[in-house]
């Protein structure tokens, strides 16, 4: 049997790597940025190296150049127990208003964030396919999710 593994997301970023985890570890709580090594003489020349801590989870972003970009295959999820919750992920994190759809939104990196209300895993797990179905039908029209007019479809 294999040990547990430590995963740890890795962010490729054009420039501004420390930025980025300062940007980052300044909205969640318990976060905090680790530490910075610049690397000399790589394929993409000098490059920093940026290791830090969102809400305890570990996260690296390097600043290696335009190389890569983030797009909407990976997201990271923010799970909210209240609208002023995700009203504030919302606000802090948006900066690409024409990106967002259905709790989805785009950061001022380009990294795609779903800020979702904790109380959707339990109305669209229901097993009513017609709270289901009204649920998908509310959100289906949102940018940002609105936790009251969710609980209005699920109750019909």
């Amino acid at each position: 049997m294999a040990k547990l593994a430590r995963i740890t997301p890795h962010l490729w970023l054009d420039k501004d790597a420390s930025g980025a985890a300062a940007f980052y570890t300044s909205i969640f709580p318990e976060s905090k940025v680790l530490s910075s090594t610049i690397l000399q003489n790589t394929p993409s020349g000098k490059v920093e190296v940026v290791s830090f801590e969102l809400s305890g989870h570990a996260f690296m972003a390097i600043s290696a150049g335009p190389l890569f970009k983030f797009n909407e295959a990976v997201s990271f999820v923010i799970h909210c127990d209240t609208q002023d919750e995700i009203d504030y992920y919302w606000g802090k994190l948006s900066a690409v208003p024409e990106a967002e759809r259905c709790g989805w939104l785009k950061d001022r990196y380009g990294l795609s964030w779903q800020v979702v209300p904790t109380a959707m895993g339990a109305m669209m797990g229901s097993g009513d396919a017609a709270k289901t179905a009204r649920v998908t039908q509310a959100f289906l029209q949102m940018k940002k999710f609105d936790i009251a007019a969710l609980k209005r479809a699920y109750d019909g």
